[in-house]
């Protein structure tokens, strides 16, 4: 029979805590953290959320089982069964009672009382001079689900996904042109040349182990049928790209299969689903590009893996469908890593990477100082080195462009996971100065909306990028926070017009 052990927050603590036990629980919560993921420092999260949330969690994947705390509690019986499957909790203890109750100890003593402050940030003006705002909605939700936003620049047109199973095609003038009803969720869409866009679907937005996502042609006019695509049974898919990766003159498809419990980042020859090939199994595939690094004519891969192990990775390819993974960047799990992009920021001739986290909806639902946009600068030998930092609770996307056309790179950032003293700061403009030295500034309009996804290009057809944001409202909290704010309708998009040439 497993070891019922007692509740984490139940353990008894004294002031003069033994200093080679709180030694020894550092070093036993280090062999066991790191089976899974990179070791969270005790400092990273506030005592009650490690003892209350973060350790029981733990506990259960050790084996452990806590009173009132079942980790099957309210799923669907389909969900369960597929979660027992992969032995996520297992039945028996895998750490014993005395050595469970030193790592608690262990965070218990050392983390603080409250989430640590962030630093001091850059003060954001609320004035938005370069861009005109406009509020616009094209689905009939009162209340917004927006999952995908994607420009196509050869169309100019505008592909807007919402929950509610719709995808909707806006021209130019951001009217709408045409509307598909979709079986879940649009999270991705492609364009290639002489075919119908290719629309990625996640299956079920919750998290779930379900392998329901599909990627699949979208066109409305007859297509001949070797250029439609219908892929389906993929793992939670948030992300796909395409390229020639095994170099034999026919594109491939790199899909992120963020999962749950479970997931991979993996490639399907020539789009076909029985020519599967696993860079990573793990869950998390959030992010993935693909570029030669070191230029050897062979594409590789990059990648961003969330859902605990969470990392960036290159991985070089080596020819005939094989790859070597090189690690770039790795964080603890409460980093919640959301989104990169590949910029070369100092113009030295390597791609450098910005990067965002700020992920907040798992076990850990506190404000996070360490949570922002980062710049990590690259060494031109894929060595990549922190070198801007702009604190942000609950980032979750930042692209970057020129947007004032005056030759360096501005960045535009969302704030999704948070609860904001300002509503509106969940879009934030960083104009770069000159020498990576930003100005901050947002518009009162974002105050109106959760801004999950973001897109920039030349919607309107003028010669300066324009941005639009996409909002998501996940719960019904959510909604009542800003209504008790003054807001009483909410946007699906807000568009951003650069006014630059108008100048």
């Amino acid at each position: 029979m497993a070891w019922k052990a007692p509740d984490a927050h139940s353990v008894v603590f004294t002031q003069n805590q033994n200093t080679d036990s709180i030694a020894e629980g550092r070093q036993l919560a280090k062999n066991y953290c790191v089976r899974c993921h990179l070791f969270p420092e005790s400092a990273l999260l506030d005592k009650s959320t490690w003892i209350n949330s973060v350790l029981p969690n733990m506990g259960q994947r050790l084996g452990l089982h806590f009173a009132d705390n079942n980790p099957f509690a309210d799923l669907l019986p389909a969900e369960e069964k597929l979660i027992r499957q992969l032995n996520i909790y297992p039945e028996t203890a895998l750490i014993s009672p005395s050595d469970w109750e030193k790592i608690v100890a262990y965070y218990r003593h050392e983390a603080p009382a409250e989430p640590l402050p962030q630093l001091a940030s850059l003060p954001i003006s609320d004035s938005l001079p370069l861009f005109r705002g406009q509020y616009l909605t094209v689905s009939d939700n009162a209340i917004p689900k927006t999952t995908l936003l994607k420009f196509d620049p050869r169309s100019s047109q505008l592909y807007v996904g919402d929950d509610q199973q719709a995808l909707f095609v806006l021209d130019s003038t951001l009217h709408l042109k045409e509307k598909y009803w979709i079986d879940s969720a649009p999270t991705d869409i492609d364009f290639p040349l002489n075919a119908p866009p290719r629309l990625l679907t996640i299956g079920v937005f919750a998290p779930s182990e379900r392998r329901e996502g599909r990627l699949m042609s979208v066109s409305k006019a007859p297509v001949p049928p070797q250029s439609l695509v219908n892929i389906q049974s993929l793992p939670r898919p948030v992300q796909f790209t395409s390229g020639d990766l095994n170099m034999d003159g026919k594109a491939d498809a790199l899909i992120c299969g963020f999962g749950n419990h479970s997931g991979k980042l993996f490639w399907l020859d020539n789009f076909d689903p029985a020519k599967e090939h696993i860079l990573k199994e793990l869950p998390g595939a959030r992010h993935a590009q693909i570029l030669d690094f070191n230029k050897d004519k062979k594409p590789d891969v990059i990648a961003l893996m969330a859902q605990a192990r969470e990392e960036i990775s290159i991985f070089y390819n080596l020819g005939n469908g094989k790859f070597r993974e090189k690690v770039l960047l790795q964080f603890p799990p409460s980093y919640g890593m959301s989104y990169f992009e590949l910029v070369d920021f100092n113009k030295d001739g390597f791609q450098d990477i910005l990067l965002t986290n700020g992920d907040n909806w798992d076990l850990s639902n506190v404000p996070k100082n360490y949570h922002g946009v980062r710049i990590y600068l690259n060494d031109g030998k894929d060595n990549f080195k922190l070198s801007w930092f702009y604190p942000l609770y609950g980032a979750s996307k930042a692209i970057a462009r020129d947007f004032d056309n005056d030759g360096d790179i501005d960045i535009g950032a969302t704030s999704f996971y948070n609860d904001l003293e300002n509503p509106a700061h969940g879009f934030v403009y960083l104009s770069n100065e000159g020498k990576m030295n930003f100005k901050a500034s947002s518009t009162p309009l974002a105050g109106a909306g959760k801004w999950l996804t973001m897109e920039a290009g030349d919607f309107d057809k003028d010669g300066d990028i324009d941005i639009v944001l996409g909002s998501y409202f996940h719960t019904i909290g959510e909604v009542s926070k800003l209504m008790a704010r003054g807001t009483v309708s909410f946007p699906q998009l807000l568009v951003l017009t650069n006014r630059k040439k108008d100048k």
